[in-house]
C-alpha cells in the first residue's frame, strides 16, 4: 500500500508507502502507476537522476523555464530537508513554499510538480537522492532562484554557525522579484 497526502500547498504531494520487515530485511513499492495516477501524478516519468551530497550542501532553488520538469524526489539513504517553491503567476499559492524531511528511513517522498522551484539542505552525513523527472534536463533553460531570498522567508534548518556550502551558480541565484516565472 501506499499513502497520499497532499501538502499545505496543495499540487504537492508526500508519498509514504507501507515497509515490509522481517528478519530477512525490508521490501516496499517505491512506484506504482495506477496508484500514483489515481492521486492525481502524472506517470510519464522520462529520466531518472541521482546524486550524492554532504551534510552542509544546499543545492537550488532549480527549475526550468522551458521544458519544465515535474520531480518524484526520494532519499535512498540519510536525510535531507527538500523545498519547494511555487512560481506559477497563476497559482493562489505563488510565491509560497513548503518543505519536508526525506529520508531514507522514513522512505517518504515528494511530488512536486512543474512551475515549482526545488532545492534541498542535508542534514546527515552525506545523503543520496533520487528522483524522477517529467521532462528531460535542458541546461539552456535551466534557472536558479536565490536560496535565501528575504521575499521568500525559507526556514532552512541550516547548522548553527555555518553558511551552507554552495556551488556558483547557486550563490548567483535571483530573487523571486528578478526571477523569470511561470505564467
Amino acid at each position: 500500500m501506499i499513502h497520499f497526502r497532499k501538502a499545505e500547498i496543495p499540487d504537492l504531494i508526500e508519498i509514504q508507502p507501507d515497509k515490509f520487515e522481517d528478519a530477512r530485511g525490508y521490501f516496499l513499492e517505491t512506484y506504482r502507476e495506477d496508484l500514483f495516477r489515481d492521486a492525481g501524478i502524472p506517470t510519464g516519468f522520462v529520466q531518472d537522476n541521482q546524486s550524492s551530497s554532504k551534510r552542509g550542501v544546499l543545492r537550488g532553488l532549480h527549475y526550468q523555464i522551458r521544458q519544465p520538469q515535474g520531480k518524484l524526489v526520494r532519499v535512498i539513504a540519510g536525510e535531507i530537508y527538500d523545498v519547494a517553491v511555487d512560481i506559477r503567476h497563476s497559482s493562489p499559492t505563488f510565491g509560497r513554499w513548503f518543505g519536508l524531511n526525506l529520508s531514507g528511513q522514513q522512505k517518504n517522498q515528494l511530488w512536486i510538480p512543474p512551475g515549482f522551484a526545488h532545492g534541498f539542505y542535508v542534514l546527515s552525513e552525506t545523503a543520496e537522492i533520487h528522483y524522477k523527472a517529467t521532462d528531460y534536463y535542458a541546461p539552456q533553460w535551466e534557472r536558479t532562484l536565490l536560496w535565501n531570498d528575504p521575499a521568500l522567508a525559507i526556514c532552512w534548518p541550516l547548522i548553527e554557525g555555518q553558511s551552507p556550502v554552495l556551488s556558483p551558480k547557486d550563490t548567483a541565484g535571483k530573487p523571486l522579484s528578478e526571477a523569470e516565472t511561470y505564467s
